[in-house]
């Protein structure tokens, strides 16, 4: 039922954008919203500030006529995605409540992890070499005798050579003094046919082919990828960010896969599914903008009473960092620091 409201409304707002007039005159300090321009202009900074972000045309039937063809909406690709939104909600090594220090209002940390090694990093990190070191030289010692006993039983030429393998370490200085034996004559060895026998070729037996053991396979960290888009709504005059999944295989998530990576306070709620603006296929995952413009404008509000400014250009940097609330596990945000 709540699928069959969010397409309703989603193709009534796509009708009233239609008929909205775009905006010209800033109005980004008063209302929190932005201009077309102003998009732009937030755009290249983004992209010069953070160059896994890029300029995209989309599909040229669907361009925008009140925003440059070449830059019509902005992607990163392949952003990684190694946890479900439920692995980490209401888990306390997962959140940070960091307190303001003028006695304000603190905020979340969401990506505040464990510093406590993973069961993973605790087995690699108990993995002694001096430990193996004994049974490694012991094992291919045995190997060794094995593979020349087996060559000396089955060809009679290598039986006539006498092989001491505890003469190996004797001192150089006896080597020097003591000569055993005559040197072996080449020719006769060559005549005797031993170089073209490979009956003391070790041919390995028939390898079957290994597989992971259940629990090597569970510890293999499957990581899911997303392609992230930010777009111009015309009708809320702010930006639109939309999600599209892939698993560890690169194929497509499905709706409620991608359901997975949003935190339930806001699935199918403030995040629905629907038709890009600028793409054409499938419906993406979208965070609705209904709410950012108030958002943003508190923010403005809340830099100005500390006696700064906050530019436009500086809007979409700080557009990704509140929308992290809503996607925390998806881990796109590497741009600059904000100080409020």
């Amino acid at each position: 039922m709540q699928n069959v409201i969010n397409s309703v409304k989603g193709t009534a707002l796509g009708f009233a954008g239609f008929l909205t007039p775009v905006l010209k005159e800033s109005k980004f300090k008063e209302t929190g919203v932005v201009t077309p321009i102003e998009f732009v202009i937030a755009g290249d900074h983004l992209v010069h500030t953070c160059p896994t972000w890029e300029w995209a045309c989309g599909d040229e039937c669907k361009t925008k006529s009140y925003l440059p063809k070449n830059k019509q909406y902005l992607i990163t690709r392949n952003v990684p995605c190694v946890r479900r939104c439920k692995q980490i909600e209401n888990c306390e090594v997962q959140e940070n409540i960091v307190e303001s220090e003028d006695g304000n209002e603190g905020w979340v940390e969401t990506h505040h992890f464990d510093s406590a090694p993973s069961p993973l990093s605790e087995k690699i990190s108990g993995i002694s070499l001096e430990g193996n070191l004994n049974s490694l030289n012991v094992t291919s010692l045995n190997v060794d005798n094995h593979v020349l006993n087996s060559a000396t039983n089955e060809n009679p030429n290598v039986r006539n050579i006498n092989v001491d393998t505890q003469k190996v370490c004797a001192d150089d200085d006896d080597d020097d003094d003591e000569e055993e034996g005559d040197a072996v004559d080449m020719d006769a060895f060559v005549e005797s046919g031993f170089l073209e026998d490979d009956s003391v070729t070790i041919h390995p037996e028939h390898t079957k082919s290994k597989k992971l053991s259940s629990s090597s396979v569970d510890e293999i960290l499957k990581t899911r990828t997303y392609d992230l888009h930010i777009t111009y709504d015309k009708f809320y005059q702010t930006p639109r960010l939309w999600l599209y999944g892939y698993n560890e295989n690169q194929v497509p998530l499905s709706v409620e896969e991608m359901y997975e990576d949003v935190s339930q306070d806001y699935a199918k709620k403030t995040v629905t599914m629907e038709s890009h603006p600028h793409v054409p296929g499938p419906s993406m995952a979208s965070i609705h903008p209904c709410k950012h413009a108030d958002i943003m404008k508190k923010l403005i509000q809340m830099v100005t009473d500390g006696g700064r400014d906050l530019g436009v250009h500086m809007y979409l940097i700080i557009f990704l960092k509140f929308v992290q609330s809503v996607i925390p596990t998806i881990d796109y945000d590497y741009t600059q620091n904000i100080n409020l």
